[in-house]
């Protein structure tokens, strides 16, 4: 052991032996052991006035090239991270397997210190020439750990507190660790379960980006985690076999190592084939789907993906194993919005053409006619999927709170979160989307900010030097009209022609022509959990024909209510919650005789029926095409209904 020669040497020393009389630092297990690695192995003077170690600039470009898939994924993890620290003195870091630092996103408050200790890319961080520090350390624990202050061996390194995370590769080797730095007064552990979580991210990234041309199946006990930094993943070849299982994926299914599952069939691990799984994820629009553990039974949520390259031979032997093939990475987010309306179809094949090109979009529609959901497929069928997508509700807030939503908040003031100030959603949104919902509400004084942002894509922040350069896409949305508000003088007619670059009209849920498809994919969504709950087609039929004022959102509502209030799994009309109703209809004509029988809903059905076979003039052909239904059906219906036929008008 190194010769204590001065204080702070003895101190540790004394706390390594246990001999401490709590005049030296409180370690936990971990520290302990890396003070004894700097003493003995790596003969550490803990107030070496030394400079830490930089490798040379093409050592770190080579560095980065041999790491260009983990430093772009960590890249986009690093920026949530960072935005979720923002305002706390933390910078985010990402070292390689031998400690050196390949990329910082940094506090500004915290640039100055970082750059004293040696925080800046190409730094070596290895405990071998930082001592113990949490990147260092955490490469040879292999785990979380937090380094806190007089925690760390070297002096000059005393002012830190880190917290960092280590990150594996598929293979489960330790590639690089995560780390978010700062001189905080106090060692915080939900910062350390953040940075744990961005981690896991990574690693998920890296292994679907490993397996992009395998079979993939990510699953938790819990649906709302599928596709979350806790989810498991498994790959599988062309077989059905699986060749890879995550970290994850080994602890939720109590395996000690991937050779528990390696090699194996689908069956032997779940109660489902991997053939029903993808047929089912396709059917379901990839919502995770409940499966059984083979072995004890237990409770998952899965969804499984096909591989990304598109035509592959092994891919048709799996899929057509009688079950119809997956969809590949040909398909878009947008694309799975399409569900035969002509309106609707078009809207996205016009919004496909623009994804590449950065023009502003505005999306007109009644309220509840899915304007986010269309705003978010956008966004995840774009080119900025792995940026942020950001959200503002410009009617939902008074006029000083959304200014500070937008623009951010002035150093110290009221609604900041710290002396620094608190960036605003615009700058949030960086390289993203920015998703503005009621455009038409925004104040007027703020609408020449926004258009100074559209226009020289900077953000002027209260308090702040200079102005923030971004670079978003902008979708905004709105129920009412602009021109009108424009003529009153309540919205900027620059404003509004900066904003429709393409507009999009999204139609009334009652205009919809494929309501009934829409109808299924909505209930599967809501019924993922519940996969025996059906719909009976005469509680579809009457789903068709109501006029639903709320749009989307009364029909996922209604659904909702009903699969929770259900008495059997096969809902019926009986099933409606009792306060569903009809939008009143002025001048009601009284009920003919033959329709005494048919109850309010059943009477609407009729009439609405009447108004579809009078607009096609009888045509039976048409109408059943119009409202997605077979021509028998459709004469069942006239039947229960008491609509005689023909009814066939002679055209004017």
């Amino acid at each position: 052991m190194l010769h204590p020669t001065g204080t702070r040497v003895r101190s540790i020393d004394s706390v390594v032996r246990g001999m401490s009389r709590n005049e030296g630092p409180s370690a936990p297990e971990y520290v302990k052991r890396s003070w004894l690695r700097c003493l003995n192995e790596y003969g550490l003077d803990p107030d070496s006035r030394a400079d830490p170690v930089v490798v040379s600039r093409q050592d770190l470009l080579a560095r980065k090239e041999q790491n260009l898939e983990l430093v772009s994924f960590a890249d986009v993890e690093m920026a949530n991270l960072y935005q979720q620290l923002a305002g706390s003195g933390y910078s985010i870091i990402l070292t390689d397997r031998d400690g050196v630092l390949l990329s910082y996103h940094g506090d500004p408050s915290f640039k100055r210190a970082a750059s004293r200790a040696g925080l800046v890319p190409g730094a070596a961080w290895s405990e071998r020439h930082g001592g113990t520090n949490g990147m260092g350390t955490c490469l040879l624990e292999r785990a979380p750990v937090i380094v806190h202050r007089e925690q760390h061996f070297l002096t000059r390194n005393t002012g830190l507190t880190c917290c960092a995370a280590p990150v594996f590769d598929p293979r489960n080797e330790l590639v690089a660790v995560l780390d978010a730095s700062g001189e905080s007064d106090r060692a915080q552990q939900h910062t350390l379960v953040l940075v744990n979580m961005s981690a896991q991210m990574i690693e998920n990234r890296l292994f679907l980006h490993r397996f992009r041309d395998a079979f993939v199946v990510r699953f938790h006990s819990r649906p709302e985690l599928v596709g979350m930094w806790s989810e498991g993943i498994i790959a599988l070849d062309l077989a059905g076999t699986i060749t890879a299982a995550d970290r994850n994926a080994l602890f939720q299914l109590g395996c000690k190592s991937a050779h528990d599952l390696v090699d194996a069939p689908l069956e032997r691990v779940f109660n489902i084939s991997l053939p029903t799984l993808i047929q089912r994820s396709h059917k379901q629009s990839f919502h995770p789907l409940p499966i059984y553990e083979a072995r004890h039974g237990g409770r998952f949520f899965a969804v499984a993906y096909g591989p990304e390259s598109k035509g592959g031979a092994g891919v048709t032997h799996v899929a057509l194993r009688g079950e119809p093939s997956t969809p590949t990475a040909s398909r878009s987010a947008l694309d799975e919005l399409d569900f035969g309306d002509p309106l609707m179809a078009r809207n996205i094949e016009a919004a496909k053409r623009v994804l590449s090109r950065d023009i502003p979009m505005l999306l007109l529609g009644e309220t509840g006619t899915g304007k986010e959901l269309f705003a978010r497929a956008l966004h995840a069928a774009s080119e900025r999927a792995d940026k942020p997508f950001v959200a503002v509700n410009c009617a939902s807030m008074p006029e000083a709170e959304i200014q500070n939503e937008l623009f951010g908040c002035r150093p110290g003031g009221i609604a900041a979160a710290t002396a620094e100030g608190q960036p605003g959603k615009i700058v949030q949104a960086d390289g993203g989307t920015l998703f503005l919902d009621e455009i038409g509400d925004l104040p007027y004084s703020l609408q020449a900010r926004l258009l100074h942002v559209l226009e020289e894509r900077e953000v002027i922040a209260p308090g702040a030097e200079a102005p923030i350069k971004v670079g978003i896409r902008l979708v905004s949305a709105t129920h009412c009209k602009l021109e009108e508000k424009i003529r009153r003088g309540e919205f900027r007619e620059d404003l509004f022609y900066r904003l429709q670059g393409l507009m999009l009209t999204l139609p009334r849920l009652a205009d919809r022509t494929d309501k009934r498809a829409l109808i299924r994919h909505i209930f599967a969504q809501e019924a993922a959990a519940a996969p025996k709950v059906s719909l009976s087609e005469d509680l579809i039929d009457a789903l068709c024909t109501h006029q639903w004022p709320g749009n989307i959102r009364q029909l996922r509502n209604v659904l909702r209510a009903m699969i929770a209030l259900r008495a059997s799994d096969l809902l019926q009309l009986a099933d409606l919650p009792s306060d569903y109703g009809l939008r009143p209809r002025p001048a009601q004509p009284a009920p003919a005789p033959e329709t005494d029988s048919l109850n309010p809903l059943g009477r609407a059905e009729r009439e609405a029926l009447l108004r579809e076979l009078d607009l096609e003039h009888g045509n039976i052909s048409h109408v059943a095409r119009k409202l997605g239904v077979g021509r028998n059906t459709l004469y069942r219906k006239m039947h229960r209904l008491h609509i005689k036929w023909p009814v066939k008008k002679p055209l004017h």
